[in-house]
């Protein structure tokens, strides 16, 4: 079992990772079972469908550099997550603090801007 987000911010880099390893279920473990991510063919909800977007994306085992983490909001049980990218994209996420301490996101949108 990959290791659980303990802050809202070890998404990002846990995402990094795990993408750059092939991880695909390591990449699912990152989202609520009702996520929505944003993709290219329109949004993936769910876990099949989340699953089924990043087994597309990493088909060609593509390399994912680390962005500049944008400084993380919260309130309550809710967090805003976003990273700048190198090509000047910046992503936006919503995470929320799980019953166990752990956090997932529930909203992710890769490509907010650029």
């Amino acid at each position: 079992m990959p290791e659980p987000a303990t802050h809202p911010e070890d998404l990002g880099r846990f995402f990094v990772a795990r993408a750059n390893a092939g991880d695909v279920d390591g990449l699912v473990a990152l989202y609520e079972p009702d996520a929505v991510l944003d993709t290219p063919a329109g949004p993936a909800t769910g876990t099949q469908a989340i699953r089924a977007a990043f087994t597309r994306l990493l088909a060609d085992r593509p390399t994912f550099v680390p962005g500049e983490a944008r400084p993380t909001l919260r309130a309550g049980d809710l967090a805003l997550t976003s990273t700048r990218l190198d090509d000047g994209s910046v992503t936006v996420e919503v995470a929320r603090h799980q019953p166990d301490g752990t956090w997932r996101w529930v909203i992710d949108q890769p490509r907010a801007a650029g």
